[in-house]
């Protein structure tokens, strides 16, 4: 009698998480890739109606509170979410999403108040409302203690003024998860975590910036000029926010593993499919060796990052500080999938320079990685200071 072999994911995966699996990959398949390519063009994805269908299913609150309208579930529930965004056919859409469930809102599910989380936690978790992280400065970018953006308080209410930059989904959201100074103090405890919402006198979005990729997913500039935000807008306690801002980054930094493994497989599949069918001096590419090595080199470093993936999320069911496993993966996850989709792009030869072609955007999406989320070489040196060196 044979014996039925069975596939890696089930030693990770039970058949309740394929159920899940299985239903954020027809959304995957049916709400969203069908779509891309005019989203793409038109420079924006309508955000408000795509949230909204993901917040009736219960996609966007996977690990949070079903006090709030959230599912939960553990941290392999939560990866196989991100892993199903990673097929999205434009990953400025799947960044897009992950702002809204694990950038914008992890802050104000573990540290804010009952307020803020019946307000805007279960808003966002339901898709009614879009939410943003607004960190980054114009001269304040993975220096986070650089950020000169202020909240000074005056009697019940802060009064911000300052201005963000880069920041996803900005010309779409309903609030900010902010970071400003509250003290003149030096040191970390001179920053604060406010929730600022984007209808407020003060606020201003800018241009929608022009990117080389991720054309798909809005990126503003922002101005506070004088916003007056309720006291109760403040996550926590006033001078934590720094803490908590570095604890949310974890979030956010593991949140873009799974694209990256899932979107360059993804790469790989579809050019082979490609290089099969290319004929060139009498044969397909696909014989030709130094391509099939290439394949295998990327397809072991795919494998590599994925598994150090799960063993991130043992650490974290567990309990554990995974920062440094995060930031190494943060780092392998840029340099993979940067890698993946130039070099497929070359075997796609001038085909794959057109624009037109979907390798293409693959190649000037995957080169944010390295960037976005926290430059590859502020990771190296915290891996470094981390094993203390």
């Amino acid at each position: 009698m044979a014996r039925k072999i069975k596939h890696a994911g089930q030693i990770y995966f039970s058949k309740d998480h394929d159920r899940v699996r299985r239903a954020l990959g027809d959304f995957v398949k049916k709400e969203i890739n069908p779509n891309v390519d005019q989203w793409e063009a038109d420079g924006i994805a309508p955000l408000k109606d795509l949230f909204k269908k993901m917040g009736e299913l219960g996609f966007l609150g996977i690990r949070y509170d079903p006090k709030y309208g959230g599912q939960g579930l553990d941290y392999w529930y939560d990866t196989l979410f991100l892993e199903e965004l990673g097929h999205i056919k434009a990953l400025g859409l799947s960044v897009a999403i992950a702002v809204q469930t694990h950038m914008a809102t992890p802050a104000i599910d573990e540290f804010g108040s009952d307020y803020l989380k019946e307000t805007y936690l279960k808003a966002a978790i339901a898709g009614e409302m879009i939410g943003a992280i607004a960190v980054t400065e114009p001269d304040a970018g993975s220096d986070v203690a650089a950020i000169a953006t202020t909240a000074k308080k005056d009697g019940d209410d802060y009064i911000i003024d300052g201005s963000k930059i880069y920041i996803t989904n900005g010309t779409q959201a309903d609030f900010f998860t902010l970071l400003a100074k509250t003290s003149e103090e030096p040191g970390y405890h001179s920053f604060s975590l406010l929730v600022v919402p984007s209808n407020l006198p003060g606020v201003k979005v800018g241009r929608k910036l022009e990117k080389l990729g991720t054309h798909i997913s809005d990126t503003a500039e922002l101005f506070f000029d004088r916003v007056r935000v309720p006291a109760r807008n403040l996550i926590g306690k006033e001078g934590e926010g720094f803490i908590y801002q570095m604890k949310q980054f974890q979030h956010e930094r593991f949140a873009l593993l799974p694209f990256a493994y899932i979107a360059a497989r993804d790469i790989i599949t579809m050019t082979v499919e490609h290089i099969r069918k290319r004929v060139v001096f009498g044969k397909p590419l696909i014989t030709r060796q130094v391509l099939r090595h290439r394949l295998a080199h990327w397809l072991t470093e795919t494998e590599s990052l994925k598994h150090l993936v799960y063993h991130i999320v043992r650490m974290k069911e567990a309990g554990l500080d995974a920062t440094k496993e995060i930031s190494m993966g943060k780092v392998a996850a840029g340099q993979l999938l940067t890698e993946v989709a130039d070099g497929c792009l070359q075997m796609y030869g001038g085909l794959g320079f057109m624009n037109e072609m979907l390798i293409s955007r693959y190649f000037r999406d995957a080169r944010g990685l390295p960037i976005a989320g926290g430059a590859e070489e502020v990771m190296l040196d915290y891996i470094v200071h981390m094993e203390g060196y």
